[in-house]
């Protein structure tokens, strides 16, 4: 018998996303589409296989700090956003503390800290409410041992924004119990001050970290670069929290790596030209997956505000994965079942890839779904 304090996968999700059948039209990803080298001048050239990197390349920590406006002692480096959130909780939590995750959300989140040997906690961040982050439901779920409040801007799956004072209320909350909120921001800088349609001066792309030590930021040069192959994240923390975080990285691997770290110095000096490449990307794909759903009255979602995803739900049933399955075998189009995410009557749909794997696998769907077989 498997010893229950060892699960056969710490987060779902992942394991699934590596080891399920492929499709022809695979749309069950979340990155941007990849960069080549070739879209990142001067990368052969810089590259090189050593260098000093104790505490994250210093040209790079130098490089985050200074596009986020803060002192180099607020960043560490990580081996991607997955990195950066594990850092995080671990300088955190010790055995038998709590974290409060957002649900639906992001299974890894929750994963990592039953790692740690935390008890998971939830609040609701559900349809019914738009995915909007509600803080009442945080109040409601928040005890005296959490030590750390999960959840991400935008929302991954359904793409929707966290509004400012929303987000604060959160932050006062978990403040009244000695908590940190992470905020897992990958798909935030992406953003143009114009994509909240109704309010654009409301769209804040700073991170959060920023405003408040109440907060940790994480992100990556993935879901809004183009850039997964690096693996190159970083928190954005207080002093003391990145001093923690970073002696959680000696045992965690121990430093970076220098080709990635220094081609993440690359990046940055070009960021504004990589946030245009991917907005090139999202906002067609978005556009396409905008027209599909119109179209489809047997659909309906929250239209999200940007972000690599859409998250639709499928009218009349209670689960999706009997769709999802359906879809993949005899229509050759792959979409992630949203039992993944606490949501099993939805599916979710990558947006930032291919675009003709985009087309081809929306009008699969489509006939999928006209097939009408759940």
């Amino acid at each position: 018998m498997a010893d229950p304090r060892f699960p056969a996968t710490w987060a779902p999700y992942m394991t699934w996303a590596k080891h399920h059948a492929q499709t022809k039209y695979n749309l069950t990803g979340s990155n941007l589409l990849p960069c080549t080298l070739d879209e990142l001048p001067g990368a052969r050239e810089t590259l090189d296989l050593y260098g000093r990197n104790d505490d994250g390349w210093p040209p790079l920590v130098q490089a985050i700090a200074q596009r986020y406006g803060i002192d180099s002692s607020r960043v560490a480096t990580a081996s991607g956003a997955s990195g950066a959130n594990f850092m995080a909780l671990a300088a955190l939590l010790r055995p038998g503390d709590a974290v409060l995750v957002e649900w639906p959300g992001y299974d890894p989140h929750s994963g990592a800290a039953r790692f740690l040997g935390a008890k998971v906690n939830t609040f609701e961040r559900g349809w019914d409410e738009r995915f909007e982050i509600n803080p009442d439901r945080v109040e409601a779920a928040l005890t005296p041992d959490t030590r750390a409040v999960v959840v991400t801007n935008l929302h991954n799956p359904s793409g929707v924004y966290a509004e400012h004072d929303a987000l604060q209320a959160v932050g006062d909350l978990a403040r009244s119990v000695g908590a940190k909120v992470i905020v897992d921001e990958v798909y935030l800088d992406a953003l143009r001050g114009g994509d909240h349609a109704d309010r654009p001066d409301q769209v804040d792309r700073r991170p959060a970290a920023n405003r408040d030590d109440v907060f940790i930021s994480t992100n990556s040069l993935t879901k809004s670069y183009g850039l997964a192959g690096l693996r190159v994240g970083w928190m954005i923390a207080e002093p003391s929290i990145v001093e923690r975080a970073l002696r959680v990285r000696d045992v965690l691997d121990g430093v970076g790596s220098i080709p990635a770290e220094i081609l993440g110095v690359l990046a940055f000096q070009q960021l504004d030209s990589l946030l245009e490449r991917a907005r090139g990307v999202l906002g067609p794909g978005q556009a396409v997956m905008q027209d599909f759903m119109a179209a489809r009255p047997d659909l309906e979602w929250v239209r999200p505000i940007g972000g690599a995803v859409a998250f639709p739900r499928l009218r009349g049933v209670a689960d999706a994965e009997p769709f999802v399955e359906m879809a993949a075998d005899q229509f050759d189009v792959g979409v992630t079942p949203g039992r993944f995410f606490g949501a099993p009557e939805h599916f979710r749909v990558a947006v930032a890839g291919e675009r003709s794997v985009l087309e081809g696998g929306l009008e699969a769907l489509g006939k999928a779904l006209d097939r009408g077989i759940v």
